[in-house]
C-alpha cells in the first residue's frame, strides 16, 4: 500500500523532530567520549597501567583547585607543582574540608592546560573518578596517580611544552553547572581556594 504524498509529508515532519530530539539527548555522552578519546580541551586519559618507559626529559606539572559557587568547600593542592620525567608516576594529594553545616556530596571536573597535552596526561588513580560526600566539618585528602606519556616526546607540536596545569573544579553533585562544563559549553564562574 503505496502512501499518498500528503501522508509521507506528514509522517516524514512527525519523524525530524523525533530524530532531532534524540540527538540532542545523545549529543553531550558522544561529545564526552569524543573528548575522553581524543583529549579535546585538555580532557585527560585514564590508564591502567603504568607507563612502559621512562624518559629523562622532564616536565613540570603544576596543581589548580577550585569550587564553584555555592560549594561550601575548601580545596587546595598540598603541593603547588612537581616536576617528573617523561612516563614517571607521580602522585598529589589535594585537601578538600566542608566549611559548612550540612553534609554535601559533589564531582570534581578537571582538565589540563595547555590543551594540546591532554592525550598524552594519563591518570592511573583520581579522586574525580567518583561523587565525595564531606559532613559538616570534615576534611579529606585526595590522591591523585598520574604520568605523561613518553610519547609525547615525538610530538613535535608539544616540543615546547615544559609545564602543564592540571585543573579541578568541584561542583556541586547534581548542579546543572556541572552538566554545561562536561558538555563542553562555557567555564562556569568558579572561587580559586
Amino acid at each position: 500500500m503505496a502512501l499518498t504524498k500528503t501522508a509521507r509529508f506528514g509522517l516524514i515532519a512527525g519523524l525530524v523532530p523525533l530524530t532531532m530530539l534524540g540527538a540532542s539527548y545523545a549529543a553531550v555522552p558522544l561529545y564526552q567520549l569524543f573528548c575522553q578519546i581524543t583529549g579535546y580541551g585538555g580532557t585527560t586519559q585514564v590508564a591502567t597501567e603504568a607507563a612502559s618507559q621512562v624518559l629523562s626529559r622532564t616536565i613540570q606539572v603544576r596543581f589548580d583547585a577550585n569550587v564553584a559557587p555555592g560549594v561550601p568547600w575548601s580545596f587546595k593542592p598540598e603541593k603547588p607543582v612537581v616536576s617528573l620525567k617523561l612516563g614517571e608516576n607521580g602522585l598529589a594529594f589535594y585537601t578538600v574540608k566542608n566549611e559548612s553545616n550540612r553534609p554535601v556530596t559533589a564531582v570534581a571536573t578537571y582538565n589540563v592546560t595547555p590543551h594540546k597535552v591532554g592525550p598524552y596526561f594519563q591518570k592511573l588513580e583520581c579522586f574525580c573518578f567518583q561523587d565525595r560526600t564531606l559532613q559538616p566539618g570534615e576534611s579529606m585528602e585526595l590522591p591523585v596517580i598520574f604520568y605523561v606519556d613518553p610519547s609525547l616526546a615525538t610530538d613535535r607540536n608539544v616540543d615546547e611544552v615544559t609545564e602543564v596545569t592540571l585543573s579541578y573544579t568541584f561542583f556541586e553533585a547534581g548542579d546543572k553547572a556541572i552538566e554545561q562544563a562536561q558538555a563542553g559549553g562555557a567555564e562556569p564562574t568558579v572561587t580559586t581556594q
